[in-house]
């Protein structure tokens, strides 16, 4: 008869996502088995190591992250740009409207159109502020997907190797 302990061998994982999980759990187990400060809730910790396993957890995170890091970046630079030149458009339709007025006979004239190409600029700062959200919002839709499906793996990757670690050996065996 074999022993009810023994497992059969794991589904394999992807050698850098197991990488991670394995990594995920040292820390886990570091954190669970610390020293408890006495008289608190606190626990005792040894910076160096978890501070070497949490550096070489980021530095191993999957590229999908690195990328939407990289999204946000240009988002965020694509945004300070359009603002950038919203606020040159308005300061050139500011100082052509205030070189308008001073000519006497046109006044008028230069009112409403320094007033049209503000209306203008800011429509269209508007407007390109829009789409830089639409787009980014749409990158962090498709990274939130790939992380999600990621995520979806590595839940189904541990409950199968939860499930085979329940799953007695002598499932293959005959009786006899």
């Amino acid at each position: 008869m074999t022993d009810d302990l023994s497992h059969p061998d794991p589904v394999p994982i992807p050698p850098r996502l197991g990488d991670l999980l394995d990594l995920v759990d040292e820390l886990i187990l570091a954190v669970e088995g610390a020293r408890t400060v006495p008289l608190s809730g606190n626990v005792m910790l040894d910076r160096n190591q978890l501070l070497d396993q949490l550096y070489k957890l980021r530095d191993d995170l999957p590229d999908e992250l690195r990328a939407a890091r990289w999204m946000v970046r240009e988002r965020e630079t694509f945004v300070a740009r359009t603002n950038e030149k919203a606020r040159e458009m308005l300061d050139k339709a500011r100082e052509r409207s205030d070189e308008m007025v001073t000519e006497s006979y046109i006044v008028k004239e230069a009112v409403e159109e320094a007033n049209g190409l503000i209306r203008h600029a800011e429509v269209d700062a508007t407007r390109i502020r829009l789409e830089a959200e639409d787009y980014s919002s749409s990158a962090f839709e498709e990274t939130e997907a790939v992380l999600a499906d990621l995520l979806g793996q590595v839940s189904r990757a541990r409950a199968e190797l939860h499930e085979a670690r329940r799953r007695p050996e002598s499932d293959g065996l005959l009786d006899g």
